[in-house]
């Protein structure tokens, strides 16, 4: 856009004229670029383009502000921040294409990834939540007293959610040095500013949080630069949040479908006055400090070698379908080996499913000093089951951190720590409070190694399971939401002794882990356990009890129910119990043996039956068993309600009496 006198006044302060020309190169950058990519969309050559033409300021010049080693969290429009990290542009380009020569091997889209060669991490569609593993960066920074700062970017409509509003008042709480930066570009897709707050203007939600706020010109690249900048040296001194409003206004679209028809027609003709390239570069010609011979060789010069990248991506092939090697980047590989044996197993003692947990948790603590665990009310109270307590002595509270009640922003600081190469364990205080982090757990946590390689080492400890007459918001079975969950590993203990080995390699483990452990089990279930750490294989089943006429596959409360049942009917030889222990991944050889060896299987638990995980084995039995099977395959769970409070009808809901039937129907099939 042609600018024969500049719209705003460039403060240069003391930067030179190498600098100031070097910082107009890096903003033109991504504006010659997009120029290409609006051609190739209009030739059909790509087919999607996020276009932040007009909002190039903000991108560059904070970015050029941080240091190498900072980590940002970039958006769709923000082309900018991967240019000015000098992204090698031939993988970038491919990366818009699909190709396995970009970096999420065709798996993600345009800027929805990260690359930690570049510190950069990738967003996901929901916008909000990268602001929460910007926290968890900047903790690591905390916890070794590194003197990094983290920069996230988010939109003026993402202020609207949730997500903002917790990662700001946790970066508060916790002195994190995150720099916020709001782009207000005036709209959320479609919808104006005035339909998505009320305050005057974004700063004034810091108020709330105790937290400074500046607001900038988005366009001025300067101001820019010398704001982030300042921000940025004073931050690693004086660690603390601060919010960014960076005024601005895209030129495009949402993305390109979408149009401008929402938008009149001034707004467009006062910002094209105000545009971030074309009055900077005016600023440096009318100033000298650049010559229009000089501009014009690094235009075509860029232009030249982009088209040559261009035209060299085009040639790279479309990714072909692998099965297998799709499923080999489901999970991160393991570091520790499958399974550790107790070296001294003899050394045991009695404990309670509690104790067991808490022994588990200590000891992996102890192992992985990286290992950082997150809560409400987990330090010096212990936590509302007191697994934790003595373990603000023991570790001190950098490691063992209450945190505001904000579920999702907790579990996205535990990702934020993961990417910094730490371990972190987040206790739920019920699992039925899941649902607040939930998407941080399916679309965060279960993807992020899928889609760029990056794990996600988590633990979230969720206490579950009725029977303790707590009723309809602390006693749900939730597992199977999980389950159908690509990328996590769900996790189900019954008994002390797996709980302990269970939950030591889950935290060895550097994948995301949902760990359930059943309340009910918690104090009333004892067993030998070995003092000493050990671990036991994830994905692996166990014989609970041998038997020869019928098996019984469960987990969790569902094992004692069978065993109780077997007891009372004198069953012993007769069921074998196979305690299924994880839910994803899950023993398939195991269930296929005991189904050989019986004949006949019930597959039950206490989740509700509708879309429980026995649904998924009753059907991998039926495709892959059939010819073994001398009966239907039954299945059995608790009522399709919600869990009820009233003793009387908490145990109708629960299947144990209803398992016994179907136990004994089978024997007699």
């Amino acid at each position: 856009m042609a600018v024969t006198k500049p719209a705003f006044k460039y403060n240069r302060h003391q930067y030179t004229d190498e600098f100031l020309f070097n910082l107009y190169k890096s903003l033109a950058i991504p504006r010659l670029f997009e120029e290409k990519m609006l051609i190739l969309l209009r030739q059909g050559r790509i087919s999607k383009w996020f276009s932040g033409i007009g909002q190039e300021a903000i991108s560059v010049g904070s970015t050029l502000a941080m240091e190498n080693e900072d980590v940002i969290f970039p958006m769709h429009r923000n082309l900018g921040v991967f240019t000015a990290r000098n992204m090698d542009l031939f993988r970038l380009f491919t990366q818009f294409q699909g190709k396995t020569t970009g970096f999420s091997k065709g798996r993600e889209r345009s800027f929805h990834f990260g690359a930690m060669e570049y510190n950069i991490v990738g967003m996901i569609s929901h916008l909000g939540p990268q602001l929460s593993l910007a926290n968890g960066v900047a903790l690591a920074h905390q916890l070794r007293k590194e003197k990094g700062v983290s920069l996230a970017f988010t939109g003026d409509g993402a202020t609207s959610q949730g997500e903002f509003h917790e990662a700001l008042n946790v970066a508060s709480v916790w002195e994190l040095p995150v720099i916020f930066l709001v782009e207000n570009n005036g709209y959320g897709l479609s919808t104006p500013n005035n339909e998505q707050y009320r305050c005057k203007n974004i700063i004034d939600k810091a108020i709330g949080y105790g937290m400074e706020s500046v607001k900038i010109d988005g366009n001025n690249i300067l101001e820019v630069y010398h704001t982030i900048r300042r921000l940025r040296e004073e931050l690693a001194i004086n660690p603390r949040p601060v919010l960014v409003e960076a005024i601005t206004f895209r030129m495009r679209g949402h993305e390109e479908a979408s149009g401008v028809k929402y938008v009149p027609q001034h707004l467009f003709d006062e910002w094209a006055v105000k545009d971030p390239v074309g009055n900077f570069e005016t600023f440096l010609l009318n100033g000298k400090i650049a010559s229009q011979k000089m501009i014009q060789d690094f235009k075509e010069g860029f232009k030249a070698e982009l088209n040559e990248i261009i035209e060299k991506a085009f040639l790279v092939p479309m990714p072909t379908p692998d099965y297998e090697a799709e499923m080999a980047d489901i999970y991160a590989p393991l570091t520790e080996p499958k399974e550790i044996l107790p070296e001294n197993p003899e050394n045991s003692t009695e404990k309670r499913l509690i104790d067991a947990i808490s022994d588990g948790l200590r000891q992996s603590m102890q192992r992985f000093p990286e290992c950082v665990i997150m809560g409400q009310d987990i330090a010096e109270y212990g936590g509302v089951f007191k697994i934790t307590q003595g373990f603000v002595d023991l570790f001190g509270k950098n490691r063992v951190r209450n945190t505001p009640l904000c579920e999702s922003a907790i579990v996205g600081a535990g990702l934020g720590l993961s990417i910094k190469g730490f371990k972190s364990v987040i206790e739920m205080q019920f699992a039925d409070f899941v649902t607040c982090g939930f998407n941080q757990i399916v679309n965060n946590l279960a993807k992020i190694y899928y889609r760029w390689g990056q794990n996600a080492d988590v633990v979230i400890r969720m206490p579950t399971g009725a029977g303790v007459g707590a009723g309809p918001f602390h006693s749900q079975s939730n597992e199977a939401w999980f389950s159908h969950v690509a990328g996590l590993k769900v996790v189900y203990p019954s008994n002390p002794y797996d709980a302990k080995g269970l939950l030591c390699a889950s935290i060895a483990d550097t994948n995301p882990i949902m760990f359930f452990e059943h309340k009910f089990l918690y104090r009333s279930t004892l067993s030998q356990v070995p003092d000493e750490y050990y671990t036991i294989e994830i994905g692996k089943a166990n014989v609970v009890q041998e038997g020869g006429d019928i098996s019984v596959i469960t987990y969790g409360l569902g094992v004692h129910f069978v065993v109780d049942i077997v007891k009372e009917l004198k069953l012993e030889g007769k069921v074998e119990i196979l305690d299924l222990r994880s839910l994803l991944p899950w023993d398939k050889e195991a269930v296929e043996k005991t189904v050989k060896k019986t004949g006949k299987v019930l597959v039950c638990h206490e989740d509700t039956l509708t879309g429980g995980f026995a649904g998924e084995i009753s059907a991998w039995i039926a495709e892959h068993c059939f010819e073994y099977l001398d009966a239907p395959v039954l299945r059995e769970g608790s009522w399709d309600t919600p869990v009820p409070f009233s003793p009387p009808l908490e145990q109708a809901f629960l299947p144990k009496e209803r398992i016994k039937t179907k136990i004994q129907k089978l024997l007699e099939y």
